[in-house]
């Protein structure tokens, strides 16, 4: 893996406690704060999730009709396989 450098400038306080972080969970300063940023960066945005919100929304709306089609398509499915097996039997195909 390549790596380049980043210089990052703070207070002696921060640096004290990110050292003191870090040293108490066993990682490098550097590795927490790659961690950190990856965690930022990674964040969607508030649009992102305004719009995540209303996707939520419109698929809680939908999974209701969904599962009424569906329910329907079966009782459909029954009733046509009910009529088959009844000509079938009137046939004489089926018993």
């Amino acid at each position: 893996m390549q790596t380049e450098r980043v210089t990052f400038l703070t207070t002696p306080d921060h640096k004290a406690a990110l050292d003191a972080f870090a040293s108490s969970n066993g990682q490098s300063v550097g590795h927490v704060l790659r961690e950190a940023s990856s965690q930022y960066i990674g964040k969607p945005t508030a649009d992102e999730e305004a719009e995540l919100a209303v996707l939520v929304q419109q698929v809680n709306e939908a999974i209701p009709k969904m599962n009424a089609s569906i329910d329907s398509m079966i009782a459909t499915m029954d009733a046509s396989h009910m009529r088959i097996d009844a000509l079938l039997r009137d046939m004489g195909v089926r018993s």
